[in-house]
């Protein structure tokens, strides 16, 4: 049996366990170059290593996978990105949330292909010069496409490092001590597959829940599986109760099939994104219920409630909807087709709000999609 110091694993012992784990259990992932592809010779592409890593955020594996290969599909470089309509961008991402993302996606984009020629700067630094790029992306571009010895920070590797040296700092006060210990044990040779080799672990034998600590490479010299219960690390804050807001949302819909949308505007929550005539309802502020916000005066019916959890507030709507007979000019909002809904840039509380008036809308939309 391996020995270890109390205060856990030497970092020289984690790196050469992970690898060679990795090498023989690593996901298959399309953004990703496997270690078979780098002996071929193979490179990563920098635009694929930072396109999924921003996706990769706050965002399953599993919701993502669809979305990188639709975003590569129609916009193959970076160049091509920087030069589609945002408007564009942001339909394309629509459903993936938090979309303060895409923005600054676009806004990236147009910089590395405005500025640096199309290619992205080949160290931390220069990555955090960017738009919409912080520590964690910088680190993880800089590690994967780059080989640099970056230590990489995601909620994986934090759940590793932490049961590996039980350290009792909740979170996220741990994170400079993680962070340590992370750029102690990452190897100048190999970093982004160490880096990836982490976050593999994290995603499928390290787990929140029961870990399945017999097939862990690391199992040897684990602090946590010796002395303590890994399920307790990370230890986290208590977690303080979500606001509950609530507003209406008004679904307007012709005979001839036009619903009333408008787009919101680019900064705060939902910046940019297409939605349909709601009351001024905020994080921290709640919107009316009743009519009194409606864009226009008629027979509106009620058609149920809503809720949506965002990071930091739960958001419950009040629908109301209004068979419009013809479409009613309106300053800044526009009627459009029922049928061309998939393709709009709507959040997913906004779809939520649709399908509980018109259960059909989106069900319409795909058939003609399709």
């Amino acid at each position: 049996m391996t020995s270890h110091p109390p205060d856990g694993p030497a970092p020289g012992l984690i790196s050469p366990l992970l690898l060679a784990w990795y090498d023989r259990h690593h996901r298959i992932l399309p953004w990703r170059i496997t270690p078979q592809m780098a002996q071929d010779g193979v490179l990563p592409e920098p635009y694929h290593v930072w396109l999924s890593e921003v996706m990769l955020q706050q965002t399953t594996v599993g919701a993502v996978k669809p979305y990188f290969t639709n975003f590569l599909a129609r916009w193959p470089t970076v160049e091509d990105l920087a030069a589609a309509p945002v408007e564009d961008v942001m339909a394309a991402w629509a459903g993936l949330g938090y979309y303060a993302r895409a923005r600054n996606l676009k806004k990236c984009a147009e910089a590395v292909a405005r500025d640096h020629g199309g290619r992205f700067p080949d160290t931390e630094e220069g990555l955090r010069q960017l738009p919409g790029i912080g520590d964690y992306t910088a680190a993880a571009v800089a590690a994967i496409a780059f080989n640099r010895p970056a230590a990489v920070m995601d909620g994986n590797i934090e759940r590793v490092v932490t049961r590996l040296y039980t350290i009792e700092t909740p979170l996220p006060a741990a994170k400079p001590l993680i962070k340590k210990k992370v750029a102690a044990l990452t190897p100048s040779d190999r970093p982004g597959d160490c880096a990836q080799a982490m976050m593999d672990l994290g995603a499928t034998i390290c787990t929140p829940k029961r870990p399945s600590c017999v097939l862990c490479p690391l199992r040897e010299i684990c602090r946590g599986l010796k002395t303590d219960d890994p399920e307790r690390f990370p230890v986290k804050a208590a977690k303080k109760d979500k606001p509950v807001r609530v507003g209406a949302a008004f679904i307007a819909v012709t005979d001839n099939g036009h619903i009333l949308l408008r787009r919101r505007i680019d900064s705060g929550l939902l910046g940019g994104m297409t939605e349909v005539p709601t009351t001024s309802w905020t994080a921290r502020l709640d919107g009316t219920v009743d009519l009194s916000e409606a864009p226009f005066e008629g027979a509106w019916q009620p058609s149920g409630t809503v809720i949506h959890v965002f990071t930091h507030f739960e958001l419950r709507l009040s629908v109301w909807r209004l068979n419009a007979p013809a479409p009613l000019p309106l300053h800044d909002a526009w009627w459009e087709p029922v049928t061309n809904l998939e393709r709009a840039a709507l959040p997913t509380v906004m779809k939520k709000a649709i399908s509980a008036a018109i259960p059909e809308a989106f069900r319409t939309a795909r058939k003609v999609s399709s």
